[in-house]
């Protein structure tokens, strides 16, 4: 039996350990409905039997790269799986021919989140300028609000004395 075969079946037994159901193992049909759909020209139909065929192998795919993959973080004494390791996991798959389309592709993405994340943080900033533009606004009514009644209680109040004065003198 040959390296591969060997790891592969190892891999499978691991896989049904991991798994209650055979069930659990499967992607939701609408996306690969959707990837099958993409994939073939228009016209061409495909049979239940055949999509649910390659949701159980896209499924399986994706638990083996998987396995792989975190094969490389524990040797790295790591439990989190990067990029790297997904990358690396493809290769030790032979599966190379796939890892530059997959660079390219995280580095799009990679790109995608940085923009986001800009956008984000200017809108933040935006949100934090408005307030306090608003509040000194605010504040500057209040004052302009209080003048006025200081203004209104020194008028008042000479007339408060005349009166005084008057009753005085009666």
């Amino acid at each position: 039996m040959n390296r591969r075969k060997r790891r592969s079946r190892r891999w499978s037994m691991r896989l049904l350990r991991m798994a209650e159901r055979p069930e659990d193992l499967n992607l939701p049909n609408a996306v690969i409905t959707r990837i099958i759909k993409e994939a073939l020209p228009d016209g061409v139909n495909i049979s239940k039997e055949a999509r649910s065929a390659i949701s159980r192998a896209a499924s399986v795919f994706v638990l083996y790269a998987t396995s792989c993959a975190n094969n490389f973080a524990m040797k790295g004494k790591r439990k989190t799986l990067n990029a790297g390791d997904v990358l690396a996991a493809m290769e030790e798959m032979e599966f190379q021919r796939f890892v530059t389309p997959l660079k390219e592709a995280l580095d799009v993405y990679k790109r995608g989140q940085k923009g986001k994340k800009e956008a984000s943080e200017q809108k933040k900033k935006d949100k934090d300028k408005k307030p306090d533009s608003e509040d000194h606004e605010k504040g500057r009514e209040e004052e302009n609000e209080n003048e006025d009644e200081d203004e209104r209680m020194e008028e008042e109040e000479p007339k408060e004395v005349e009166n005084e004065e008057e009753e005085v003198e009666n």
